[in-house]
């Protein structure tokens, strides 16, 4: 993800990186090109004129950008719920620790050097807590490798999540177990215990939607006819101009071609808002935060320093 202060007009219309321009300059640089050898040959092909007026690129473009605009809606929308699901799951597992630590009676072991401790249920549910996010992380982005789990976790829990298809499904089975376990000692009342199964589901809750994201993309026969659409429209377009613009064509054609090869690739990229590329979700630095968050709260001497989402320079 890109964070940026809001730069001048002028370097603003040279910034590079986080573009979609990158994604779609191949494509691009070709449409120019048959533009300005649609143009030197004045709209003749293999000795044939081929002659178009506006009315079709009239009736043909405002829909496309209509409909070029609705598929970007419902993209924008899919991110935005991915980022409050993860803001409303930073705020579930600090109330997580926070009920933790005041709704529960147990021991007073704490976390000693990044390895969990066993004696103190409190401690071992908001590590878990921790190795949760990082879970669904992983989940999302279809990561395998559990080492980033490894110091919240005990070992023996470890080695089972680490054979486990959804990892925070399971981690959420053994925050039961322990929920369970401090009713079953006197740790806590019922009705405590009932907020603390709350936050849980709530958790829960919020992983199930990530996963709805995740797996059920805009339809991909939508996406195609507007892809089809917006290529026919940006190469037929040339045609349809050279014999009103003349040496102006390839200009009008780079611009269009831009605006509607762009929205297509920009609808393809933050509609996956769980990626790596530079313009999705900030997971790594959102799992930190809930790292930070957990591990201040317990009392840890080594917190680790929050991790920023990539800051790029307009440069």
């Amino acid at each position: 993800m890109i964070l940026r202060d809001r730069p001048s007009g002028l370097r603003l219309f040279f910034a590079l990186r986080g573009s979609v321009l990158k994604r779609i300059q191949a494509v691009l640089l070709f449409n120019i090109a048959f533009a300005v050898l649609i143009t030197a040959a004045h709209g003749t092909v293999f000795d044939r004129k081929i002659t178009l007026t506006a009315i079709p690129f009239t009736l043909i473009g405002l829909p496309l950008a209509i409909f070029l605009g609705f598929r970007n809606n419902a993209a924008y929308d899919r991110y935005w719920e991915g980022r409050k699901l993860w803001g409303g799951l930073v705020g579930d597992t600090q109330n997580l620790c926070r009920q933790c630590l005041g709704l529960i009676r147990a021991g007073t072991g704490v976390a000693d050097e990044a390895t969990v401790r066993l004696d103190d249920v409190r401690t071992r549910m908001i590590y878990r807590a921790i190795a949760y996010s990082h879970a669904l992380r992983m989940r999302l982005r279809r990561l395998t490798d559990t080492g980033t789990l490894k110091p919240f976790l005990a070992s023996s829990e470890w080695n089972m999540a680490s054979a486990q298809e959804n990892l925070p499904a399971f981690l959420m089975l053994r925050m039961g177990r322990d929920l369970q376990e401090c009713l079953q000692q006197g740790w806590t009342e019922a009705c405590l215990a009932a907020t603390i199964d709350n936050t849980l589901s709530s958790m829960t809750a919020r992983a199930v939607a990530c996963d709805r994201i995740k797996n059920t993309p805009i339809p991909f026969s939508y996406t195609l006819l507007l892809h089809r659409t917006a290529y026919l429209y940006c190469f037929l377009l040339p045609f349809g101009l050279v014999d009103t613009l003349e040496f102006m064509t390839p200009f009008v054609v780079a611009i269009v071609a831009y605006t509607f090869f762009g929205l297509d690739a920009l609808g393809d990229e933050i509609e996956e808002p769980f990626g790596m590329s530079e313009n999705d979700l900030p997971l790594d630095a959102l799992c930190r935060t809930i790292e930070i968050n957990l591990r201040s709260a317990l009392g840890d001497a080594d917190v680790p320093p929050p991790l920023s989402p990539v800051n790029y320079c307009l440069t």
